[in-house]
C-alpha cells in the first residue's frame, strides 16, 4: 500500500518555490528526502501536514486526500520538525500527557516501553534531553498511537556518530514488518546509505531523482585522473582540480571514454554524488 503520494506540490514565496514536486512512500520503505539546505525539504513536509497553503498540488495518506481527511490521517501519522522546543520546562511524563489527548488510541503503556527501551527519563523536562533523546521521544510518541507513517525533519542532525547509529537502528526495526514506513529529510547522506531503501533528491524546489537509491548511486562514476587530460574535462558532470590531478563525476553510461591506466574509476557514495551535482556549471579555479 502507498503510505504517502505527493502530486505535482507547487508552494510560492516572493524568492523560492516549490515546482510540481512529486513523489511516493510505499509501506516497509525508509525514503531519504535529501537536498542542500534551502532546497526545500522542510517547506515539503510542512505542506504535507497542512502546516503551510500550497498553490498546487494533491498530497494523499493512506490514499486518503489529505485535505479532506486531515484529521483522520494525522492519527496514523507520527511527525516532528528538526528541533522540539515546545514547553521545555515540562517533563516528557506531562508532555506525554497533553499529547495522548489528540490521539484516539493513544497507548500509554506502549510509550512506556518505549522510553524504556530507548533509556528516556519521563520525569526529566524536555529541555534536559539530548538532541538524540529528543528524536527518540518523537519516536516513543508515534509508536504509542501505532502510527504507520513517520515524517520527521532533519531527526540526526546534530547527533553524535553513536546516537546516529541507535536512530538508524530504530528506524530499520520500525519498517520491519512492511506495515509502516519513513520519509525522513536530511542532508547527512552517509545516514542514507545505512538505512535507506529510496531516496527523493531535491534541487532549488525541482525534484531531480525519486526512485531505488541504488539504481541512482549506480548511474554514476566517480574519476580521479592523474592524467589530467584536459579534452575529458567537457565529460564530466563537475570536477575539481587537485594539485597535480582532476577528480568529479561522470555519467556510468561515459565509462568508455575514460580508460587511460591513470584514471581511476569507483563507484561513489552519496555525499560524492550530491556534492558533484551541486557544483555543476560552478568549475571555478580558486587564487590563494
Amino acid at each position: 500500500m502507498v503510505a504517502l503520494k505527493i502530486e505535482n506540490l507547487s508552494k510560492d514565496y516572493p524568492k523560492f518555490s516549490l515546482k510540481r514536486v512529486s513523489f511516493s512512500v510505499n509501506e516497509g520503505e525508509i525514503m531519504g528526502f535529501i537536498g542542500r539546505n534551502g532546497a526545500g525539504k522542510t517547506t515539503t513536509l510542512k505542506c504535507i501536514m497542512n502546516l503551510l497553503h500550497y498553490e498546487e498540488g494533491n498530497i494523499y495518506a493512506f490514499e486518503k486526500d489529505m485535505t479532506k481527511h486531515s484529521l483522520e490521517n494525522k492519527q496514523d501519522i507520527g511527525f516532528a520538525l528538526s528541533e522540539l522546543n515546545y514547553y521545555p520546562n515540562k517533563t516528557i511524563k506531562q508532555l506525554m500527557n497533553v499529547t495522548k489527548k489528540f490521539y484516539s488510541h493513544f497507548d500509554e503503556e506502549k510509550f512506556n516501553e518505549a522510553c524504556k527501551l530507548f533509556n528516556i527519563d519521563v520525569n526529566k523536562k524536555l529541555e534536559q534531553l539530548s538532541s538524540g533523546m529528543k528524536v527518540k521521544y518523537s519516536v516513543a510518541i508515534a509508536l504509542s498511537h501505532d502510527a504507520k507513517l513517520l515524517i520527521l525533519d532533519e531527526p540526526t542532525s546534530g547527533l553524535d556518530p553513536v546516537s546516529r547509529d541507535e536512530i538508524l537502528d530504530i528506524f530499520r526495526s520500525i519498517v520491519k514488518n512492511k506495515k509502516r514506513a519513513i520519509l525522513f529529510s536530511t542532508h547527512i547522506t552517509s545516514d542514507l546509505d545505512k538505512c535507506a531503501s529510496n531516496i527523493t533528491y531535491i534541487h532549488d524546489g525541482n525534484i531531480i531523482y525519486t526512485g531505488k537509491k541504488n539504481d541512482f548511486v549506480q548511474s554514476y562514476l566517480f574519476v580521479k585522473d592523474k592524467s589530467y587530460n584536459q579534452k575529458l574535462l567537457d565529460e564530466y558532470i563537475s570536477y575539481k582540480e587537485i594539485d597535480n590531478h582532476v577528480e568529479g563525476l561522470i555519467s556510468a553510461d561515459k565509462k568508455k571514454l575514460f580508460t587511460s591506466s591513470k584514471i581511476e574509476l569507483s563507484v561513489p557514495d552519496l555525499e560524492q554524488i550530491m556534492v558533484y551535482l551541486e557544483r555543476r556549471n560552478k568549475n571555478e579555479k580558486f587564487a590563494l
